[in-house]
């Protein structure tokens, strides 16, 4: 008998040409995983899904997800689109005995997100698992970088910087989209880029955070789309200062609007004992300072003793983006096998979230403090 998972992507986009390359790879360089078969790819446009079902490796396409609810082939649903749906997709599927991976952010508003986490919890009681795609956490560095600060390397963590800069609107001619419309996306550079930067903050530090002081600027206030003018209904940079339970203050600063900055994603952790600086512009690479060292120390992460590094290839061939999406593929099979909660969690989701909803309304206040219990 045949006890392979067959997957469903829904979305065949940016995000779903990325899962769709982890599922087609998956199996080639991580053993000990299930098997997984490429079932059907899902999109609304007949026949471009269709073309993109035939170029990434999909048995077939199909143009509504609730084909894909009711379809006994598939075992694993993986959501990649726009968040007002991610919440109705992810619930359908868990109720339909169905494993679920669902892209960051978990979803658009706390309601949303609190259903999605009831009903994964509901599905663990009957061995379903769901999980959200932080898919940062499976860069070998960082997950280096998170072993280093567990084991105590660091010392008292005592400050964290995240920055997640990007420069794609910065021509105020840049057409409008769906992810600066609030009803689809939610938020802007908070939820796109601001999730991931939390995120980090908790993976790293094991720690919860208590409060947080927030700012969001829209510095173009009117894009021309389809129908013509219409408003931005979304941030396009924000910051915050977290307070985290450990007593470490991290500050985050995210934007769509950083001239010359692509995809410029740093961390900094400074400790009483040492310090780790990290840039995914040189993903294989972690600065570390610790000790009596007078400085930063380059890591290349790339030895097979390094975290995810032995599925790939031998020490100093790089990995890139890409394959933290095949790794993050991995992890979700490999706790499907076990029958054991994935990592990152819904419920890891709506603890970012309850974060993004406590900075939104800090900005609202001018800035003033927002305790996370005022969203909990």
């Amino acid at each position: 008998m045949d006890d392979s998972l067959g997957v469903a992507v829904i979305g065949y986009a940016f995000m779903g040409k990325a899962h769709s390359n982890a599922w087609r790879n998956v199996g080639a360089f991580h053993t000990g995983v299930p098997a997984v078969r490429q079932e059907v790819l899902v999109g609304r446009d007949p026949a471009q899904v269709a073309t993109a079902a035939a170029r990434y490796g999909w048995s077939r396409s199909e143009t509504e997800w609730q084909a894909v609810i009711a379809d006994d082939s598939v075992d694993i649903v993986d959501i990649c689109v726009p968040g007002h749906l991610h919440a109705e997709i992810a619930i359908a599927a868990l109720a339909a005995g169905k494993h679920v991976l669902v892209e960051k952010p978990l979803a658009n508003t706390l309601p949303e997100a609190e259903a999605m986490v009831a009903a994964a919890s509901d599905a663990a009681r009957r061995g379903v698992w769901a999980m959200v795609g932080f898919n940062y956490r499976r860069v070998p560095a960082l997950a280096m970088a998170r072993d280093l600060i567990a084991a105590g390397r660091l010392g008292t963590v005592r400050q964290v910087r995240v920055s997640y800069l990007q420069d794609w609107l910065v021509d105020d001619s840049a057409p409008m989209t769906w992810r600066m419309r609030k009803e689809a996306a939610g938020s802007g550079a908070l939820g796109d880029l601001g999730s991931h930067a939390v995120d980090q903050v908790r993976y790293l530090l094991g720690s919860e955070i208590a409060s947080v002081n927030g700012r969001l600027e829209t510095f173009v206030a009117e894009r021309t789309g389809t129908d013509g003018v219409e408003p931005v209904t979304v941030d396009d940079a924000a910051w915050a200062t977290l307070q985290m339970t450990s007593g470490a203050v991290a500050s985050i600063e995210v934007s769509r609007m950083a001239t010359g900055q692509k995809n410029a994603l740093t961390i900094d952790v400074y400790g009483s004992a040492g310090a780790l600086r990290f840039s995914l512009e040189s993903l294989n690479e972690l600065h570390v300072c610790l000790g009596d060292s007078p400085g930063f120390t380059r890591i290349l992460a790339t030895e097979a003793h390094h975290p995810y590094v032995d599925a790939w290839w031998p020490p100093g061939h790089i990995l890139g983006w890409d394959h933290t999406f095949t790794n993050q593929a991995a992890d979700l099979l490999g706790a499907i096998a076990a029958e054991t909660q994935p990592s990152p969690s819904f419920a890891d989701g709506l603890a970012v979230q309850r974060v993004l909803a406590a900075i939104e309304d800090s900005a609202r206040r001018s800035g003033s403090p927002i305790s996370l219990e005022e969203h909990s």
